[in-house]
């Protein structure tokens, strides 16, 4: 019963698409901007709309949320634990 809350959670409208990043995507980012792992927004690797990724600290995880005058927005957020 505990699978089906999880997923019923990550499939729930509401909540955006989160990705984990691989290491070569983040050094990209990190490239790209000019930033490091310290500049980005936390996400708590507990956090359970990342629960399913396995991430681990120091992972970028990112967000991909629907927005009605953007279309569709991205956000980065390094993994952390609390």
């Amino acid at each position: 019963m505990m699978a089906e809350k999880k997923s019923d959670l990550i499939a729930h409208e509401l909540v955006p698409e989160h990705t984990k990043l691989s290491d070569k995507d983040k050094k990209a980012l990190y490239a790209k901007y000019n930033i490091t792992l310290r500049e980005i927004p936390k996400i708590f690797i507990s956090d359970p709309a990342i629960a399913h990724l396995g991430a681990k600290e120091g992972d970028v995880i990112r967000i991909k949320r629907n927005s009605r005058t953007a279309g569709e927005s991205v956000f980065y957020r390094g993994v952390i634990k609390e």
